[in-house]
């Protein structure tokens, strides 16, 4: 394990968990006109996507996102290149899986996706909109606040805090971008990139603990 990939403390894994909670909204899932699959290092935003779309849940699915600096080495064709050909591969139909591939935030996926929409001739009024788990409440409040007109229920892979970390094998890694994610879910707003939310005084007291811990590689600059 290198530095990077150190055990967090106890004190910090505590933290974490508070933040990694927050993140995820626990909306009810239930039938919508298109899924939205937000590209990123995880590829089983793509597997649990596809799943939904297996359920009966969603008729058709965009994956979306280019490459960043995250994940031009793991997919080296895109992001939502990548997502669609992990779909496919799981059962869900080609025909049904479009791709956005040049997106490069979480703004620019909503508002390119909405654009290949419309080119395929289809103007969703409920968005399933699916990402990492500690991407949720970021993802639900720049989709509100680019595409205000359709219902967006946002949802991640049903995992625990210690499974999700044992996956990524990186517990640190993991830290920085809980606390980089809720910096934006934070100052947004103020830049008008996404909707206000409501930060408890606990979970933001963790948030600041953190930071003063160094877990600051994903703040924004």
């Amino acid at each position: 394990m290198t530095d990077n990939q150190r055990a967090i403390t106890e004190d910090q894994w505590r933290n974490a968990k508070l933040i990694w909670d927050y993140h995820q909204m626990h909306q009810q899932l239930k039938p919508c006109d298109v899924a939205i699959g937000l590209g990123s290092h995880d590829l089983r935003v793509a597997a649990f996507t596809a799943d939904l779309y297996l359920q009966g849940l969603v008729p058709t699915i965009v994956f979306t996102g280019g490459n960043s600096p995250n994940t031009a080495a793991r997919f080296p064709r895109g992001e939502a290149v990548h997502f669609r050909e992990q779909a496919i591969g799981l059962g869900v139909p080609a025909d049904a899986v479009l791709i956005e591939p040049n997106a490069a935030n979480t703004g620019q996926n909503i508002a390119f996706t909405r654009e290949v929409l419309a080119a395929a001739g289809i103007t969703p009024k409920s968005v399933l909109l699916t990402a990492m788990p500690y991407m949720e409440r970021r993802a639900y409040a720049t989709c509100r606040k680019v595409w205000p007109e359709v219902e967006v229920i946002c949802a991640s892979e049903p995992l625990e805090f210690d499974d999700y970390l044992k996956a990524l094998g990186d517990e640190a890694f993991v830290t920085h971008m809980l606390v980089g994610d809720l910096q934006r879910v934070i100052e947004y707003p103020r830049l008008g990139f996404a909707i206000e939310q409501d930060v408890p005084e606990d979970v933001h007291a963790a948030y600041e603990s953190l930071i003063h811990d160094g877990f600051t590689s994903r703040l924004l600059t």
